[in-house]
């Protein structure tokens, strides 16, 4: 079965709303670098869009109806709204879950360093890189330090025009020679990835001679203490995020594609995002969850293993319903969900790494991964069938272009979502979401029509499933 290319099945107001939304998608993704930062983004779309915060609803202790907006945050990255539907929510909802974590690097909480009149940031890196594409490119620093005192600091240098940049060195070709030998995992190892951040000596009269052994060290804390009120120390309580600098830009002459950090896996949240915002009026409880940690397994208390999702949705029924772990378990198992999460686009470039029968497309719509895992589907949720075929006749009957796939060769490789720690609750999973060149590199690729019929999509799901 071939999928056609999307693009000219628009009509001049299909591709209006496809401009406005991938602009839209590229504002958020400018302001949403880090887990932290996409949750202020999505609070503050809530908010407009009449949420209200869910300890203010529990605090008021009056039953929810149909139509009624609640928000729960965890720790500042992770997210749960409800919307509340014509059914109780312990018939079920429909949920719509994407993670909000990407591939990057980490500052350490003992950090700051000198070395022969360098200044560096000691670093780890977070999730699965490729460990050469993060050298010599320009890149930014979010993030927030927690003080002793309760106040906390939130930083952000790099994406101001006005800002200094920060770099990964790498060696020059011409003495790469052993470089070059290597396998492309040690080509740059973990502990040189430390960020190049100062040069410039403290002044004498600032109490250190300019050839003393940490007088650029010195002269960062100086800034740091200037601008921020930050000393060394403070980094042990901090949650700083090396980042690659810049804005999501158009890609192709044509203006067709997507080109920006972290798309895996925030073009499924924010176009989740989107959907959860846009639909109004179902029949059952519409959910949207963004959450942490998927990146490194989905642990600790912001991911997806964790209870938070679970202990807000006993909240809300018990303030509907009566406390009752039963509802609890059978809002749970009785619900519908799609991960949202990216799918690996087939690339010709590297295309003895795919199977191309069973790949996703570039412009051929909303991506569905019946399984994802690796080799004999280890570590995967299964879609059922009698689901899938639910998903084809929503999709269909709602016009939005969609195609299923795996992700390349059975034996290549392979990856895994939070589809699967869902449907421990005996819930309908599948993995649904955009297909992107580049995944898990600093800049990643997506295609403006296949967002388009992502929140497209999304919005079918809320509304029909």
């Amino acid at each position: 079965m071939e999928n056609k290319n999307i693009w000219n099945t628009y009509g001049e107001a299909e591709l209006k709303e496809l401009d406005a939304i991938s602009e839209k998608y590229k504002s958020c993704l400018d302001m949403g670098k880090t887990e932290r930062e996409c949750v202020s983004v999505a609070v503050d779309m809530a908010k407009a869009a009449g949420y209200r915060e869910i300890n203010e609803v529990l605090a008021e202790g009056k039953p929810l109806k149909e139509g009624d907006k609640v928000y729960a945050v965890c720790m500042e990255k992770m997210l749960a709204m409800f919307r509340m539907g014509e059914e109780p929510i312990s018939n079920g909802m429909n949920i719509l879950g994407a993670h909000i974590d990407s591939p990057r690097i980490d500052v350490k909480q003992y950090p700051l360093y000198e070395n022969e009149g360098f200044a560096y940031l000691d670093t780890h890196y977070y999730g699965g890189i490729k460990k050469y594409q993060w050298v010599t490119g320009p890149l930014s620093l979010h993030g927030v330090v927690a003080k002793k005192d309760g106040t906390r600091v939130q930083v952000s240098i790099g994406e101001k025009e006005s800002d200094p940049v920060f770099v990964i060195t790498d060696l020059l070709v011409h003495l790469a020679g052993d470089q070059m030998g290597k396998k492309a995992s040690e080509v740059i190892e973990g502990e040189k990835l430390d960020l190049l951040i100062g040069n410039r000596p403290i002044e004498q009269a600032e109490g250190l001679d300019k050839e003393d052994k940490d007088a650029v060290k010195a002269n960062v804390l100086k800034l740091l203490k200037e601008s921020y009120d930050i000393a060394e120390e403070d980094f042990c309580s901090a949650e700083l995020e090396i980042v690659p600098a810049g804005k999501a830009r158009d890609c192709g002459l044509d203006r067709s594609m997507i080109l920006a950090y972290g798309q895996d896996d925030r073009v499924c949240a924010f176009t989740s995002l989107f959907a959860m915002i846009d639909v109004e009026h179902t029949k059952r409880t519409s959910c949207c969850l963004l959450v942490d940690k998927e990146e490194i397994g989905s642990v600790g208390a912001t991911g997806m293993h964790s209870r938070f999702f679970e202990n807000k949705v006993a909240e809300l029924i018990a303030l509907n319903e009566g406390e009752s772990e039963l509802k609890v378990r059978r809002a749970m198992e009785r619900s519908r969900m799609l991960s949202s999460d990216v799918s690996a686009a087939y690339d010709p470039m590297f295309a003895e790494a795919f199977e191309k029968r069973s790949s996703a497309f570039f412009t051929k719509g909303l991506s569905f991964n019946k399984f994802t895992g690796s080799r004999g589907k280890n570590g995967s949720n299964d879609a059922n069938a009698e689901f899938l075929a639910d998903i084809r006749r929503i999709m269909d009957d709602e016009n939005v272009a969609y195609q299923f796939a795996e992700l390349g060769k059975v034996d290549v490789g392979g990856g895994g979502t939070i589809a699967y720690i869902m449907a421990n609750y005996g819930m309908e999973v599948i993995d649904s979401g955009v297909a992107v060149l580049s995944m898990h590199a600093p800049y990643e690729i997506s295609s403006k029509a296949d967002v388009y019929e992502a929140v497209k999509g999304y919005r079918a799901f809320l509304k029909r499933a």
